[in-house]
């Protein structure tokens, strides 16, 4: 006897014995990965186990009713969506309770008008998880009778593993979209350092190239390195969103602010900028500040800075109009060449946005003048 009931659970045990056919059921849903699985599962099996003439899967979704999966010798409602308040699945999952109904014509929480065109005449609908109800399962009959406490028992454990299951699903997709966002972010940190290393190449190398000595090298690289550097930290404090220009413009900007009794104006509405674009900015109005450091209003007590921005939208799509305007510092006078400042000054910031950038070597100050067309690149508040 010992040995043909071990070889009965071994091969699955009788496919009549309700016991083995639950344990079917909820090793079924215990693999599923998604609702529709859920609900195929739960239609197909809730019927036989029930003999049920028909098997409804039903979700809550806020203060409807979404008739998503059904088994049936006949349409009952598949797709349809009903609120609440009109339908036995609704009063199931509000009230926590499992309804059984011999008879649909004489129940009144039976929308009756609804059910005519159908075979149903008696039904059990019961919840998914009854403290705080996410589904309901019900099973109809094509005739008036009292459902068995045998067929509500099942329905109901088919309720309590369904409920299980779809947890499951829950954390299932949960940590799926973890893991994609964990590969994502992976792929972006591989990507930014890549264009880093790429920047931080391209400066050593231009900025070699035109260093009178070693100590100018390193002055000039450390300088721009470090600018990259707090272009980064403002964008790390924003989770590499985007960012500001008025932000941009005073973290390029704070390392000057000290000098020389140095009068600064900032002002301009609120544009936002794209990581890469927020970083060619602040770089730009990093060596803006060297040179005026260097030569221009920044190099005198007394200089003056004005630094504004407006959005010209007299033709479509708009433009951004970016000015640094120098006073009071030395009598400018055009260079004879330029440098790599220069050119990342000019070049850095038109290429970025798609515009136009020049420096002016007006004779009372320094100025930088950009005019880029409204993008993807850029966000008006």
């Amino acid at each position: 006897m010992l040995e043909a009931d071990a070889q009965m659970g071994m091969s699955g045990g009788d496919p009549k014995n309700p016991v083995f056919a639950l344990v079917e059921v909820i090793e079924a849903l215990s693999g599923a990965r998604s609702i529709e699985q859920i609900a195929e599962i739960v239609r197909v099996r809730a019927r036989v186990l029930t003999g049920a003439d028909g098997v409804t899967f039903v979700l809550r979704e806020r203060d409807e009713c979404v008739y998503l999966d059904e088994d049936a010798i006949a349409p009952l409602w598949k797709g349809l969506r009903f609120p609440m308040s009109a339908c036995i699945s609704g009063w199931a999952m509000l009230h926590g309770q499992t309804a059984v109904i011999p008879d649909i014509y004489a129940d009144a929480r039976i929308p009756h008008d609804a059910y005519r065109p159908t075979f149903v005449r008696s039904l059990v609908m019961t919840p998914v998880r009854p403290s705080d109800a996410i589904a309901a399962i019900g099973a109809y009959w094509g005739q008036p009778r009292e459902p068995t406490a045998e067929e509500v028992m099942l329905l109901q454990v088919i309720a309590r593993a369904t409920a299980t299951a779809l947890a499951n699903v829950q954390a299932y997709a949960a940590l799926h979209e973890t893991l994609e966002r964990r590969k994502l972010l992976v792929s972006e940190l591989d990507h930014r350092c890549k264009n880093t290393l790429a920047a931080v190449q391209s400066i050593a190398d231009q900025t070699l190239r035109r260093a009178a000595s070693p100590a100018h090298f390193v002055e000039a690289f450390n300088g721009r390195i470090g600018a990259l550097s707090r272009a980064h930290e403002l964008l790390t404090q924003g989770d590499w969103g985007w960012a500001g220009l008025a932000d941009v413009v005073g973290q390029a900007l704070t390392p000057f602010c000290g000098v020389g009794g140095l009068r600064l104006a900032v002002s301009g509405p609120q544009v936002g900028l794209a990581p890469e674009t927020a970083v060619a900015m602040h770089m730009t109005v990093h060596e803006l500040a060297v040179n005026a450091t260097k030569y221009g209003a920044l190099s005198v007590e007394g200089g003056r800075l004005d630094v504004s921005w407006e959005v010209d939208r007299r033709e479509a799509p708009g433009a951004l109009e970016f000015r640094w305007v120098e006073r009071g510092g030395p009598q400018v006078d055009a260079p004879a060449s330029r440098g790599f400042g220069s050119r990342l000054i000019e070049q850095g910031m038109a290429q970025e946005l798609g515009g136009e950038a020049q420096i002016l070597f007006d004779p009372e100050g320094v100025q930088f003048r950009l005019r880029a067309p409204l993008s993807s690149r850029m966000a008006l508040a």
